[in-house]
Formats: C-alpha cells, structure tokens, sequence
C-alpha cells in the first residue's frame, strides 16, 4: 500500500491579492515560503520519511516542494515534475482577479441556466463548461480534458511507486485541482473548498484504487510552525 501526502502549494503573491492563477504562475511570499517550511519541518517530526515525490511543473510547487524535502530531510530521493496535475486552466481569465472571472462573468452564464435560481451550487463539470464557454483566447480546457489529465496524472504516479515499492510519496499540485480530484473520487461527499495554503490530504492507494482520508489536514504545518516559535524562544 503506498500513503500519498498531497499538498496545496504554498501562498504565493496572486493568492495574496486574490488573482486568478491558473496556469499562469507567481512565486510564494514569504508567507508561502515559511509556511512551506513548517510543513517540512512537520513531515520531519512525524517521522516521515518520503520514497518518492511528484510535483506539477508550476514554479510555485516546484517551490514549495524544495522546502519540504530539504526540511523534512528528504532531500535526495527520486523527484519527477507532471503538468498533467497543473491548476485548472482559466484561459484568457488567467491572471485576472477573482472577482472579475467568480463574482463577475460567471455567475452572469450560471444565472442564465438557471442554476443560481434553484439555488443550486455549480458543479465542477458545469463551471469547468463555463470558463471554456467565455475564454477568448482558445487556452481553457473542456472538463473531459481536464478531469481526464488529472485523474491519469495522479494515478500514474501512484501507480509508477507502488511498482517501485514504495510506502510513502508527496506530491505537490494546486487548490482547484485537489478539490477536484477529491470530489472525482468520493462523488458520494460534498466537493471540498478553500484548501488551505500547506494543506495535506491523506490518500492511500492499493491494486489501482485511491482511498481517501484526511482532507486539507493543517496538522503537520501547525506542528512545524510550534517547532519554529519553540526555537526562537530557545
């Protein structure tokens, strides 16, 4: 069985300022760095010791994932970059403030179909259908692109450390696509929302089949951030 410990990437300056990131990309702030750092330093006290690590190929969790295995002191093993686990795409939205794309345009279409009337929450297929539907610049993906590259993102790699014999891996991806790949799983439970910055979700994966457990789990950087106050004050 391998444990799989996947993280929201640390705040970077777009999430600071409420930006649309996407597939656009901006470096963590300080905030994102010590908070990456805690994280680490929480795998660390847990004992962790990770086999393999996976990461999408944004900066922001390329970033992140050298605080955590440089902290956690796993710097030196097997490390591979996928973009099939990227952030959703928003198209020619990417980089635009939240408001402009969530509080703007896309409760303009979800009214007009009727969904804000019934009260009803967009799903991600249909939210997914509504970017593709107002991008200009060709870039947004259809849900079936999306869902079906992070699905065979995150189980080719569990798939590839399982093959590998491995116990315990981390990946690093991003807020919506966690989200996503959460609700694609366990489409019984409620779609999880505002992941924190460092969140860990527990997955366990056995014979191709995920099981989940803890979601957005804020433990192990509430664990190092008490390692860092405790030293300081030593």
């Amino acid at each position: 069985m391998v444990e799989v410990y996947l993280v929201r990437h640390g705040k970077t300056m777009f999430n600071t300022i409420g930006r649309a990131q996407g597939w656009s990309d901006t470096p963590l702030t300080a905030e994102g760095e010590r908070g990456a750092m805690e994280l680490g330093l929480g795998f660390k006290a847990k004992g962790l010791k990770f086999d393999r690590a996976y990461s999408s190929d944004s900066g922001r969790t390329i970033q992140t994932m050298g605080f955590i295995l440089e902290y956690s002191e796993n710097k030196d093993i097997p490390y591979k970059m996928d973009k099939r686990i990227r952030e959703w795409c928003f198209g020619s939205f990417d980089g635009g403030y939240d408001g402009e794309l969530f509080d703007g345009v896309l409760p303009i279409i979800f009214a007009e179909k009727g969904l804000q009337e019934s009260g009803k929450f967009p799903s991600d297929e249909e939210l997914a259908r509504a970017i593709y539907e107002v991008d200009t610049a060709g870039w947004a993906e259809t849900w079936e692109e999306l869902s079906g590259r992070i699905m065979n993102g995150f189980s080719d790699m569990a798939t590839e450390a399982e093959a590998a014999g491995a116990k315990n891996i981390v990946i690093v991806s991003h807020g919506m696509t966690i989200a996503s790949y959460i609700k694609m799983l366990r489409p019984d439970k409620e779609r999880p929302h505002n992941l924190d910055n460092g969140s860990v979700t527990h997955l366990t994966f056995e014979n191709g089949k995920f099981e989940v457990g803890d979601i957005g789990s804020m433990e192990y950087r509430k664990l190092g951030a008490e390692i860092v106050k405790n030293a300081k004050k030593n």
